[in-house]
């Protein structure tokens, strides 16, 4: 280890292999997955190239850590997501929608250019411990919103979380498919569009 990286990661109270984890997602969160080589992270961690095989399997083994800390990065950078009961349920559905939103525009540039690696790309996408997917969250809210009588006790939830999920999931398959890095996030009226839809079906 360098006197650099060996001060980084005695200052940051961090592991090497925190340390390796962090510098590759902050390479993700700058230039994308599809194009990261062992020597990019290795040089941004400021270590010799094979300290990281000290630690990781391989280089995939590395990429998944550090995909998991740079979406983890980006949902701490969201407002955070509505408490059961609080404002109106129009309120509560158009913050998740937002929420999704948001997120899957942040991480959908990290992904672009994988499709070439689908082994690859399912281990980035694979889902996460339950509980803290934001999936499971939204699906956590609605099952609240419908225990405090808000929604009645009929209402499709799963099927309503899997169109919030899904709208999510539409609005960003273009920019995957396209190789391209940016999506334009929706217009105020076809937010409220959407949320009047979700709440047509759950109401």
């Amino acid at each position: 280890m360098s006197p650099r990286t060996a001060a980084a990661v005695r200052d940051g109270g961090r592991s090497l292999r925190e340390h390796l984890v962090a510098a590759a997602a902050r390479l993700i969160a700058e230039r994308g997955t599809a194009d990261l080589t062992v020597r990019a992270i290795a040089r941004s961690a400021g270590v010799a190239d094979g300290v990281l095989y000290n630690h990781f399997a391989d280089k995939d083994e590395l990429l998944a850590e550090a995909w998991e800390a740079h979406v983890q990065a980006i949902e701490d950078g969201l407002p955070p997501l509505p408490r059961p009961g609080e404002g109106t349920l129009a309120d509560g559905v158009r913050a998740q929608l937002t929420h999704g939103l948001a997120l899957h525009r942040a991480v959908m540039p990290g992904l672009s250019g994988l499709l070439g690696r689908p082994e690859l790309l399912a281990r980035l996408t694979a889902p996460r411990p339950s509980g803290t997917d934001w999936r499971d969250r939204l699906r956590a809210w609605l099952l609240a919103e419908q225990d405090l009588g808000r929604i009645p006790p009929n209402a499709p939830v799963d099927a309503s979380a899997a169109l919030i999920v899904g709208v999510c999931h539409e609005s960003v398959l273009t920019t995957l498919l396209q190789a391209t890095q940016t999506t334009a996030p929706p217009s105020p009226d076809h937010l409220n569009a959407l949320t009047q839809a979700i709440l047509h079906g759950l109401t």
